[in-house]
């Protein structure tokens, strides 16, 4: 499976984004999905994750009711929406897809990683 994440950009604080992140292959409904962000500095971050058929999605704490995640199986492709966004929102977002769903906000899970995308948010 390769992943092409984007939609990341420059945002003024409480603005919205939407990162998309397209798949390859005829086997994306079989992989939960997720997203997780990096910013400098800091430890890899865990953001949100959907289950294969996209009746369940999980977030981190810091973006609980700010982001929502969900996906389009025909389309092979999963979405962030990003609302009220913060300066502390800046990172670099990466989806990435996990073929044997267990702990959705584990990074060492997950199969495939995307390049990231960047978002900048100012205050």
């Amino acid at each position: 499976v390769q992943l092409q994440a984007s939609g990341g950009g420059l945002v003024q604080a409480g603005g919205s984004l939407r990162l998309s992140c397209a798949a390859s292959g005829r086997t994306f409904s079989s992989y939960a999905m997720g997203w997780f962000r990096q910013a400098p500095g800091k430890e890899r971050e865990f953001v949100a994750a959907i289950s294969r058929g996209g009746v369940g999605t999980y977030y981190g704490d810091s973006v609980k009711g700010r982001f929502t995640i969900s996906r389009e199986n025909a389309k092979n492709t999963v979405y962030l929406q990003m609302n009220s966004l913060r300066p502390e929102d800046t990172a670099v977002y990466y989806c990435a897809a996990d073929a044997r769903p267990s702990r959705y906000s584990d990074s060492h899970e997950y199969d495939y990683w995307g390049q990231g995308t960047q978002v900048t948010v100012s205050s």
